[in-house]
């Protein structure tokens, strides 16, 4: 009889991306890691390729030759030929994310989205950096998606980089159970906490969620002395108003003088995550353009810092 296996299995995680050298999602030069999985469907997600936890095929229609070779050796039958000759993807398959068709598509219009990884793996790419995280106190964000979507490989790769000594952020639209949400919290040196809009009825609408948890959960992370820096994306009349802004000031307004409360950035909307929609298959919900010009901007943030608010418009 074979004696059971006294091997530990390591924990796993799916992510998306890893983008190294980045200068805005935390202090320093950091590593951001992106979970795949979100509860939330934000209508300006830039990256909707994190949104679903499982691999999905990104196809770029417009450089397919329809040379077929991904129909011959996809296992499941994701893709296949119309009767007219022309490459398709059946999103209704699952993609078993065996990277078969990417790698012999000769026109690079296929990419795999979504891949596991062990928190050894990840550590091992987050390491090819230390130099960078300690000459600029930098070190790892973790992103998404939404890292709390994935909670036990979140909290075990944040307690890998504080084992080695490497400071750590999370980017998190802070919607969560409490109690795993402050599980985490003990390993991340600072919460950049989304803060989308302050009516619930509005935030459903914009993200498919109500802000009821989202807003519980900010105010237990302040008030158990955790380091956060609140994060507005912001959009042309959906989160521009002075009625909005002058909600989230009266929101924070009780914690402006906490020493763990690190001020506001504002994040203008961008459209570098447009192109990702069709080839995922999907529609890109937002209508026209709802950027804000400099001008604007500088109104809001001079609105906010007319209650001594620490803030900045982050201008990428």
């Amino acid at each position: 009889m074979n004696n059971p296996s006294t091997e530990t299995i390591e924990r796993q995680v799916m992510i998306f991306n890893v983008q190294k050298y980045s200068l805005y999602d935390g202090p320093g030069i950091r590593t951001i890691v992106f979970f795949k999985g979100c509860p939330l469907r934000c209508q300006w997600c830039a990256n909707p390729e994190g949104l679903e936890r499982k691999f999905e095929v990104m196809y770029k229609e417009s450089v397919c030759s329809d040379c077929r070779a991904c129909v011959d050796v996809c296992p499941v039958g994701i893709h296949y030929m119309d009767e007219n000759g022309n490459h398709q993807v059946n999103r209704d398959i699952a993609c078993t994310g065996c990277r078969a068709c990417s790698d012999v598509c000769p026109m690079a219009a296929l990419n795999i989205t979504g891949e596991i990884k062990s928190i050894s793996e990840v550590m091992e790419i987050v390491h090819e950096d230390d130099e960078f995280y300690e000459q600029s106190g930098g070190g790892v964000t973790l992103s998404g998606g939404e890292c709390t979507a994935q909670p036990e490989a979140a909290l075990a790769l944040l307690q890998a980089c504080k084992a080695d000594g490497i400071n750590t952020a999370i980017e998190t639209c802070g919607h969560s159970r409490m109690e795993r949400l402050l599980k985490i919290a003990d390993y991340v040196d600072l919460f950049l906490f989304d803060l989308k809009h302050m009516d619930p009825v509005r935030h459903n609408e914009l993200t498919g969620i109500s802000n009821e948890k989202i807003l519980a959960n900010l105010k237990e992370v302040l008030e158990q002395g955790h380091a956060v820096q609140i994060r507005m994306p912001m959009l042309k009349m959906i989160n521009d108003s002075q009625k909005e802004i002058q909600a989230i000031i009266e929101f924070l307004l009780p914690y402006k003088e906490y020493p763990n409360f690190h001020g506001i950035d504002l994040l203008p909307y961008h459209k570098l995550g447009v192109n990702k929609y069709g080839q995922l298959g999907m529609e890109y919900p937002v209508d026209g353009d709802p950027s804000l010009s400099d001008p604007e901007l500088d109104r809001i943030e001079g609105w906010i810092k007319e209650y001594d608010f620490p803030v900045k418009v982050v201008r990428h």
